[in-house]
């Protein structure tokens, strides 16, 4: 759409140079991580405070004009591309860390604040913040993501971890939602309605944020396996014993081989899986010791832990460069990324199936997953212009999702639903769930400018 004179008019005035409308500038605001195409906005506003938010989406909110909100643009599904044009709202400038209260373990940050941010500033204080997706994105994007990642096998998700929020709606107003207090059963729970929104129901503008005291002790482990089935039998038959296990990542032969030529390491090219264990020195030599016991049974050896520090980031470094490395297998390449979860029970299945119709495509891929919690992620490799790679990988990915949502899982179970993800909302919700949404982002956005086109499939003619 074209930008109303008007709207530009006020823009210019409330902003000044941080409102615009140059090519480079609205180029770099219409991509991120997912494969799609570039799809620049209309202009991009760099806000600095609540109140310039406020005004920017209430302006908007009155002449029809969508807003997408944009944090570090590190979304894999199209999130933040503004597919009916509009203003980009780029939240980066709101970076500050409003409060730290350690005694009530919690953290209020800006949305533009980077994941890494507030650990930096607390560690001295023996906190931390768990959720750990990988890259270092904002933390308004993890909230409206409903983002986890590594970590979220011991503390949770962002949904758990976010305990009050302050939102401007679609109107130009702003709330907040939630509360200081470790629980509350005051009214309807606004703030876990707006985590996961993906910027569809309101703009999140502050977070506070559960922390947790630093383990006395940390390891790390790797262990590896004949073949990626057994490596999930073993983590199944760790979670069902009760190990308190931190972190176990999955990386099979294929994304080993990828970290090594990326990373210039010379880790084993089997199946692998990554551990990190939390507690007291002895209470994580304990975990260790029968985590390694349990590998044995399901065949992994070559069990090797360290509560160095310099080995643990390493060994995480690596993990967290696996999207990135699996980039390089091919010149020019995408990735197209499976995110589903299942039940721990029904994990071995849904694997041993990707992979089964994995290797007999004609693309690359590897699989990785946060299997502590059943999420798997099939990195498939295509060149974006190639039309029958992309219709390849989305034949793929649509059998991966409909094998997840036949034992009862999910299509996203981290990423989020963006663009890519409409297509299944339907088969997984119902069409009553989906008119309840829609009715929701009826009453929330009755003008429909917050990030338009996402989330919900659009309803029947």
């Amino acid at each position: 759409m074209l930008l109303p004179l008007g709207v530009i008019t006020e823009l210019q005035a409330l902003l000044g140079d941080r409102f615009s409308m140059a090519k480079a500038v609205r180029d770099q605001h219409g991509r991120d991580e997912s494969p799609y195409p570039e799809l620049a906005p209309d202009a991009v506003v760099f806000v600095q405070t609540n109140e310039e938010v406020a005004c920017v989406v209430k302006l908007c909110n009155e002449h029809h004009v969508p807003v997408v909100a944009y944090g570090a643009g590190s979304s894999l599904e199209g999130h933040v591309l503004p597919i009916h044009g509009g203003i980009c709202l780029d939240l980066s400038q709101m970076n500050a860390i409003l409060e730290i209260s350690p005694d009530d373990f919690l953290v209020t940050v800006q949305a533009g604040v980077l994941r890494k941010q507030p650990n930096q500033e607390i560690k001295d204080q023996g906190l931390f913040f768990p959720v750990d997706p990988g890259t270092d994105a904002s933390i308004g994007g993890m909230c409206a993501t409903r983002a986890s990642g590594t970590n979220a096998v011991r503390y949770g998700t962002m949904r758990e971890n976010v305990v009050a929020l302050t939102v401007v709606t679609s109107a130009g107003a702003t709330i907040r939602v939630g509360s200081r207090a470790r629980k509350s059963s005051a009214g309807y729970d606004l703030t876990r309605l707006f985590i996961g929104s993906e910027g569809t129901l309101g703009i999140i503008i502050e977070i506070t944020l559960k922390l947790y005291p630093l383990p006395e002790g940390i390891s790390a482990a790797t262990c590896i396996f004949p073949s990626v089935s057994a490596a999930v039998q073993a983590v199944i038959a760790i979670i069902q014993y009760g190990i308190p296990i931190a972190r176990v990542e999955l990386v099979d032969e294929t994304a080993i081989t990828a970290i090594n030529r990326y990373a210039k390491l010379s880790l084993q090219e089997k199946p692998t899986l990554f551990f990190e264990f939390h507690g007291s020195p002895l209470g994580v030599q304990e975990q260790a010791e029968n985590t390694q016991s349990i590998c044995s049974e399901f065949d992994g050896s070559g069990f090797e832990w360290s509560a160095n520090p310099e080995d643990r980031t390493r060994l995480w470094q690596a993990r967290h460069n696996a999207y990135y490395a699996c980039l390089q297998m091919q010149a020019g390449a995408r990735i197209l990324n499976t995110d589903i979860c299942v039940p721990i029970s029904k994990l071995a299945y849904c694997i041993d199936r990707a992979r089964d119709m994995l290797n007999q495509s004609h693309l690359k891929s590897a699989i990785l997953g946060h299997v502590g919690d059943g999420n798997f992620h099939a990195l498939i490799i295509i060149d974006p212009n190639r039309a029958e790679d992309i219709q390849e990988a989305e034949r793929l990915n649509r059998l991966i999702v409909q094998d997840a949502l036949s034992v009862g899982g999910t299509c996203t179970g981290e990423h989020g639903v963006g663009m890519h993800k409409i297509q299944f909302m339907l088969e997984e919700h119902g069409a009553d769930a989906i008119e309840c949404m829609r009715a929701i982002k009826a009453v929330f956005d009755p003008n429909n400018i917050l990030n338009p086109g996402k989330m919900l499939p659009a309803p029947p003619l």
